[in-house]
């Protein structure tokens, strides 16, 4: 595995010791080293197999960045890492890549890219590799050509599905707006438990006043009896006792 890696990394050095020495030639940038770059992307991942991806993945930043640095690609390890999901992203909607045409390379406002055709099992696609001002290349998408009826497809789909999901939505306010009737019968029922609980607080005072009212004159009625029993002991008068409270003592058992 590692020396099949090490053979693509070996050509793709080759390639780029080719193509290197003439990046000076325009202030610009090199139009034939860029598509060089990018072929060589194209040409290594099309004849790796899944494994081949799984170590490039399993490497460590420092490992792939000199990997990266070895075989003189400019490129990061994370845009690096992006484009292998990109590229498998774009095998799986559109099958095994088969082949690709001629590479073109254009300044866009972000930076210069270069673009190609690309041949799938499924489908056809465009591949398109950008790159910065320094000729750096940040990253690589695939775009899937969809025929007329794939894109209507695509369109009632998504028309169905927005569709759907604004009944639904409706429906479940449908719902909730059904259920205000029910809010004053559920706020009269609290009001009428309400009113009959105060009902029988109002109708328990009276009674409790008068419970009060009866103790006091119990305490009233003893309160003289125990005056006159003590007038009585003492053989004087109850006027001169004043009996400020009264406790009650429990009783002593007597053997």
């Amino acid at each position: 595995m590692k020396k099949k890696i090490s053979l693509m990394i070996l050509a793709l050095a080759l390639i780029f010791s080719i193509t290197g020495c003439s990046k000076a030639d325009t202030a610009d940038y090199n139009e034939d080293t860029l598509i060089s770059y990018a072929g060589a992307i194209v040409s290594s991942f099309s004849q790796m197999t899944e494994s081949d991806f799984e170590n490039f993945e399993s490497m460590s930043d420092l490992e792939l960045n000199l990997t990266l640095l070895n075989s003189g690609l400019p490129i990061e390890s994370d845009n690096f890492l992006a484009m292998i999901e990109a590229w498998k992203a774009a095998e799986t909607e559109c099958g095994e890549f088969e082949t690709c045409g001629e590479f073109r390379a254009e300044m866009t406002s972000r930076g210069i890219s270069v673009s190609t055709e690309a041949e799938y099992a499924d489908k056809t696609a465009s591949i398109v590799f950008a790159f910065d001002e320094d000729m750096n290349m940040d990253s690589m998408t695939v775009s899937a050509h969809y025929t007329t009826a794939e894109i209507l497809e695509k369109a009632g789909l998504n028309t169905i599905l927005g569709m759907g999901t604004v009944f639904i939505v409706l429906i479940f306010i449908s719902f909730i707006i059904s259920l205000f009737k029910y809010i004053p019968v559920i706020e009269a029922k609290f009001k009428k438990n309400k009113a009959v609980e105060e009902a029988e607080v109002l109708k328990e005072e009276p009674k409790a006043e008068a419970e009060e009212a009866t103790a006091k004159v119990d305490d009233t009625e003893l309160v003289a009896v125990i005056t006159a029993a003590i007038a009585a002991a003492e053989g004087t008068s109850a006027d001169g006792f004043i009996v400020r409270s009264i406790k009650r003592r429990k009783l002593n058992k007597w053997s």
